[in-house]
């Protein structure tokens, strides 16, 4: 299953970047976020993990499996019987950004969950994107 958002933000694409790899700083701006811990030190690369907790979820580990600077950002988990994969993809868009988030999940056990929690994962895409927008904005000035 597919699930995805798509958000104009009045901010450039440098800044929309910044906020999408600092992922240790989301649980101040994400209302998706409790809190997030990265395994390793230094810029986030393919490879990276870190540890998310999100609302009415256990911990889970992400492993950033792509990074394209200013375009994509990739990472994925895995869960009994699911893989998630959550896409951040960006794209310049006059003077500001489209943001694009995208989860995907697949697995044995994809259309359970997707049946069960379809609707909670589309709610939190969108409330993801306005988080991501209003930091924008806050930052820009």
């Amino acid at each position: 299953m597919r699930y995805e958002v798509t958000v104009p933000i009045d901010a450039p694409i440098e800044l929309i970047w910044r906020l999408t790899v600092h992922v240790e700083d989301w649980p101040a701006f994400l209302p998706t976020v409790r809190r997030l811990d990265r395994l390793e030190t230094g810029e986030i690369r393919v490879g990276s993990t870190a540890r998310l907790k999100q609302p009415g979820q256990a911990s889970a580990v992400w492993t950033v499996t792509r990074l394209e600077p200013q375009r994509e950002f990739t990472w994925e988990t895995r869960r009994p019987g699911l893989r998630l994969t959550g896409r951040h993809l960006l794209e310049t868009d006059g003077g500001g950004t489209r943001m694009t988030l995208v989860l995907e999940v697949d697995g044995p056990l994809s259309g359970v969950a997707s049946a069960l929690i379809g609707g909670m994962m589309r709610a939190s895409l969108r409330r993801e994107a306005d988080g991501f927008a209003r930091r924008a904005l806050a930052e820009s000035g």
